[in-house]
C-alpha cells in the first residue's frame, strides 16, 4: 500500500503536504481518502452506474489476462467487492470540499487510537519515510479511515493481495505494452469519458514529460510564448480587479461595517503571482535514462516524494507554484492567500495584448475575478489574509451570505444539460466555483468601467463595449464535452457545465440584461426579485 501511494499509483489514502490550515506558516501532512479504480463513491452504489460496474469486471480481467494472471474473473468480483466496501466509507464530493469538517489535526496516538488496525509504521517504513512524518497529521475524513481499519481487522487475504495486484497494474498501464495501453484506454478513455479514440502517442509522450517535469518545460514554454509585456499588462489588469472589488466590498448593503474591514483587510493581503515562479525547480539531481521508462518514473516519483517530505520542519516557501506555466488554468490557494495566473492562460481566448480592452476584461479578466472571488466563497471565506482558517465574520453577516449562496445552489439544482436529460447539475457541489464566477464576472464588469475612465468605448462590429465584455466571456467558456465525461463531470467535478458557467451566471447581472436589452419571455430572463447577488 505505501508502494502504491509513493509511485504515483494510487494507494488505499492519499497523503499531500500544505501548509497547515491553522497555522499557514508551518508544513503539515495531510491525509485523504482513497482505494478506489472508479471515479468517486457513487459509481459503486447508484444504479445509473451499473452498466460502468459491468464494464470494470470485465475491465480487470482482461488486464490480468494481459499481463499473464490467471483467474482474472474471480480476481475482478474480489476486486469490486473490497472497493465497495472501501467506498461505503468514503465521503461523498459535498461533504468533502467542506474546510471546517475536514480539518482533523491528529497526533500519531491519536491516528493510531483512530484507526488501530492500520500498520501506521510499517506503511512508513515500506515507504523509507522517517516515522516523525506522522507526528502530527491532518486527517481529512476521520470516519474513512476507521473504517478502512475495521476491514482491516476482519481481513481477506486474497482480495488485499487482487486489490494490490490490480492498482500496480492500472496505476502503470499507459506506460505499458501496446495491447495493456489500448484495454487500459477502452476504459477509461471510453466507457467513462466517451472518447472513441486515443490521442497519438507523441501527444501523449509529451504529456507525460511535462507532467513529470513540469517546470523544466515551463521554462522552455515561457521563454517562447510570455514576453514581459504580457506580465506587465497582467499585473495591472489585476491590479484593476482588485481595486473594483475594494470598491464593491466596501459599498456591501448586507454587510456589517466590521465585517468590511475584516474582508478589506483579507482583500489588501492577496498575492498575485503571474506567468511563471521567479526560481525554477533544480532536476539536476535527477537521473533520466532513454532505454528505461518505468524506472525513469520511478526516480521522478522519488525525487518528487523527496521534494515534498523536505517541506516538513522547513520554513513555507511561499514563492512555490502549484500549478506548471503550460498549464491552461487558474487558482486560488487560501492557505497562501494567493491567486496564480499560469503563462498558458494569458493566451487567447482569455487574452491578448492586441485585443480590445473589453474582451481582456471579459475574458481574463473575470478569471482574476473569479480566483479573487475564491478567497470570499463558501469555503474561501473561512480563511483570513494570511491564511489561516479564522471565523472573521458576524453570525448575521455569515447567515446573510449563506442565503444568497444558498439561493445559488436552488438556481443550479433546477440545471439540466441538453447532453444528459436525466440529470441535474449538483448546486451544492458546484456553489463555490458558482459564486466565483458569478462574483468574478460582475467585479471584472465593475473594473472595465474603471479602466476606460470615464470614456466612452467604441462600437465594434455593431456591438457595443459592454456586449463584447460579455460575448469574450461567453466564448471563453465554449467547448463540446461527450455525454459520458459530462456524466462523470457532474458526479465529481465542482465546476458547472460549460454552458451553465456563461449562461446561468449572466441572467443574474443587471448589467447584462441592460447590455443586450433582455426582457422577460426572452431564454436569459431571470426576474429581479431572482436574482442572485453576494459581490
Amino acid at each position: 500500500m505505501s508502494q502504491l501511494e509513493i509511485r504515483g499509483l494510487g494507494g488505499i489514502f492519499g497523503a499531500a503536504i500544505y501548509t497547515d490550515a491553522m497555522d499557514s506558516t508551518t508544513n503539515i501532512i495531510y491525509l485523504g481518502q482513497g482505494g478506489l479504480s472508479l471515479p468517486d463513491e457513487s459509481y459503486y452504489r447508484e444504479d445509473q452506474y451499473a452498466p460502468i460496474r459491468e464494464a470494470l469486471l470485465v475491465h480487470i480481467e482482461k488486464m490480468f489476462a494481459l499481463v499473464g494472471i490467471q483467474g482474472g474473473a474471480d480476481l475482478a468480483t474480489k476486486i469490486l467487492a473490497l472497493e465497495t466496501q472501501i467506498a461505503s466509507h468514503h465521503w461523498d464530493q459535498v461533504k468533502d470540499r467542506d474546510a471546517t469538517l475536514t480539518y482533523n489535526k491528529h497526533s500519531r496516538k491519536e491516528l493510531e487510537d483512530r484507526a488501530p488496525h492500520f500498520p501506521w509504521g510499517l506503511w512508513l517504513d515500506a515507504g523509507d519515510v522517517k516515522q516523525s512524518v506522522f507526528d502530527t497529521v491532518i486527517v481529512n475524513e476521520p470516519s474513512f479511515f476507521e473504517g478502512i481499519s475495521a476491514m482491516l481487522k476482519d481481513f481477506d487475504k486474497d482480495s488485499w493481495v487482487a486489490w494490490l495486484k490490480w492498482h500496480f497494474i492500472s496505476g502503470s498501464a499507459a506506460y505499458l505494452n501496446d495491447a495493456i495501453v489500448k484495454q487500459n484506454f477502452s476504459f477509461y478513455g471510453t466507457t467513462l469519458s466517451g472518447t472513441p479514440q486515443i490521442r497519438e502517442r507523441w501527444k501523449r509522450a509529451v504529456s507525460l514529460v511535462e507532467g513529470s517535469l513540469g517546470e523544466a518545460v515551463g521554462r522552455i514554454y515561457v521563454e517562447k510564448h510570455f514576453p514581459p509585456a504580457a506580465k506587465a499588462a497582467m499585473n495591472d489588469l489585476v491590479a484593476n480587479l482588485i481595486e473594483a472589488y475594494r470598491q464593491s466590498i466596501t459599498d456591501l448593503d448586507w454587510m456589517s461595517p466590521a465585517t468590511k474591514t475584516k474582508a478589506l483587510e483579507k482583500l489588501s493581503k492577496f498575492t498575485p503571482k503571474i506567468g511563471y515562479p521567479d526560481k525554477w525547480r533544480d532536476y539536476s539531481s535527477l537521473e533520466i535514462s532513454p532505454a528505461d521508462l518505468l524506472a525513469n518514473l520511478g526516480r521522478i516519483s522519488k525525487f518528487s516524494r523527496d521534494f515534498e517530505l523536505a517541506k516538513i520542519g522547513a520554513p513555507v516557501d511561499r514563492a512555490e507554484w502549484y500549478m506548471t506555466p503550460q498549464t491552461v488554468n487558474a487558482y486560488y490557494n487560501p492557505g497562501m492567500n494567493e491567486i496564480v495566473f499560469p503563462a498558458a492562460i494569458l493566451q487567447p481566448p482569455f487574452f491578448d495584448m492586441e485585443a480590445d480592452m473589453a474582451a481582456n476584461y471579459g475574458g481574463i479578466g473575470a478569471v482574476i475575478g473569479h480566483e479573487i472571488g475564491h478567497g470570499f466563497d463558501d469555503q474561501g471565506s473561512k480563511y483570513d489574509g494570511d491564511g489561516n482558517m479564522v471565523d472573521w465574520w458576524s453570525d448575521a453577516d455569515r447567515a446573510e451570505f449563506e442565503k444568497r449562496a444558498n439561493a445559488l445552489i436552488a438556481q443550479f439544482d433546477l440545471l439540466i444539460p441538453e447532453e444528459t436529460p436525466d440529470i441535474h447539475v449538483n448546486g451544492a457541489l458546484t456553489v463555490g466555483e458558482n459564486i466565483g464566477d458569478l462574483g468574478g464576472l460582475a467585479i471584472a464588469y465593475k473594473a472595465y468601467k474603471l479602466a476606460l475612465k470615464g470614456e466612452k468605448p467604441p462600437v465594434i462590429d455593431g456591438l457595443t463595449g459592454e456586449q463584447r465584455f460579455y460575448l469574450s466571456w461567453a466564448q471563453a467558456w465554449r467547448g463540446k464535452v461527450r455525454p459520458e465525461e459530462l456524466r462523470r463531470r457532474i458526479a465529481t467535478d465542482p465546476h458547472s457545465p460549460y454552458e451553465f458557467r456563461c449562461n446561468a451566471i449572466v441572467r443574474n447581472l443587471d448589467e447584462f440584461m441592460e447590455a443586450f436589452e433582455v426582457t422577460a419571455g426572452d431564454r436569459l430572463w431571470l426576474a429581479e426579485k431572482e436574482r442572485v447577488h453576494i459581490w
